[in-house]
């Protein structure tokens, strides 16, 4: 009797019709899951034998089931009890690299969901890929504008993100340095540009205060940021912006100046400049009260009505240039003056003592 030949694996595979291509690390495989235990899960991959995927390396699907499909990445296709090493964490993480290249690829935005922040800006996870968006990326809507001592108020306008959908652009994408930067001002650059374009000078606008720092007010003017610097909150003197204005406070002001980023408003041009009304008798020669405000090395500001501030210059106090100004003046103290000169275009008196 004549011996059966023997049929390779191959020649079984062929004559099935199915053909088999030898699995290497970093191959995508499909299978269906065929036991779900404590520390592995056990994967069907057909004529490709049975795959194992530890728990650690299924973190994307946690409850998983049997009779799912899935798809996984070989991590070692030959291990020593003749399974395949799977991961669907790694898998997702290629899937997603590769969905973030396509986006880069074919521009526009994506909307990313932030799940935690730090001082530098908002922890974001975006098609399995974690990323970032810095601070300095956020548009002038959500920027934390607050002065630069008050990190936890920064850190807290930052919390308050979080959970928020966001529209964003990737600014930088590498799958080799793991790194994924997003820009929420790139997001929305080309609206604001149209909106710019219906901007004049002279314009009276209405905004959203969003921080009050030492040096201004800065305004959200329908996603455009506006500063209103301090010289600008008000005809008189502003030692502190807070005096005038809260976050979350809704402003009228006027647009004295644009540019590519944005405004400079005033708030004070909307007012009628009291300097004007009060200087309105005043001429050379006249004589007038006021209070010493400032002394400085070149003389001493005093106040001679609510919104006027007039200058006694150094050189008025006596002959010689080693004439000290805190020796001749006590702060607070009022006093009888002279008026030497007015320049109403350039809003300046000139005093002397009297």
């Amino acid at each position: 009797m004549a011996k059966p030949k023997k049929v390779t694996m191959d020649e079984l595979l062929e004559k099935s019709g199915e053909s088999v291509k030898r699995l290497v690390t970093g191959d995508t495989v499909d299978g269906t899951v065929m036991s779900v235990k404590k520390h592995e899960i056990l994967v069907d991959l057909g004529a490709n034998g049975v795959g194992m995927i530890p728990r650690r390396e299924a973190a994307y699907a946690r409850n998983l089931e049997v009779g799912q499909e899935v798809t996984a990445s070989v991590i070692d296709a030959e291990m020593p009890d003749g399974t395949v090493l799977l991961s669907m964490r790694k898998a997702v993480k290629d899937k997603g690299w590769d969905e973030i290249m396509e986006k880069v690829e074919a521009g526009g935005t994506v909307e990313i969901t932030p799940f935690d922040a730090n001082r530098g800006g908002l922890l974001v996870e975006y098609e399995g890929i974690r990323g970032f968006l810095p601070v300095s990326q956020l548009s002038a809507e959500h920027y934390p504008r607050v002065g630069s001592a008050d990190k936890d108020e920064i850190l807290q306008r930052l919390n308050s993100l979080v959970g928020q959908n966001i529209k964003a652009r990737i600014l930088d994408a590498s799958k080799k340095d793991n790194k994924l930067i997003f820009s929420e001002k790139e997001a929305v650059k080309d609206a604001l540009a149209a909106r710019f374009k219906d901007m004049v000078v002279g314009d009276t606008i209405k905004g959203l205060v969003t921080g009050v720092v030492d040096f201004g007010v800065f305004v959200n003017v329908d996603g455009i940021e506006g500063l209103v610097h301090i010289s600008e909150i008000s005809w008189e003197r502003v030692n502190n912006p807070a005096d005038y204005v809260k976050v979350g406070d809704t402003i009228e002001a006027k647009i004295i100046a644009i540019d590519k980023e944005r405004l400079s408003l005033s708030m004070k041009q909307l007012k009628e400049d009291p300097w004007l009304s009060e200087v309105e008798g005043l001429k050379k020669g006249s004589k007038v009260e006021g209070t010493v405000t400032r002394i400085t090395p070149f003389g001493a500001f005093v106040q001679i009505s609510p919104a006027v501030e007039a200058l006694v210059h150094v050189s008025e106090l006596g002959e010689g240039s080693d004439v000290d100004p805190e020796k001749v003046f006590t702060l607070n103290e009022r006093k009888d003056f002279k008026v030497l000169d007015i320049d109403r275009d350039a809003r300046k008196i000139s005093l002397t003592v009297a």
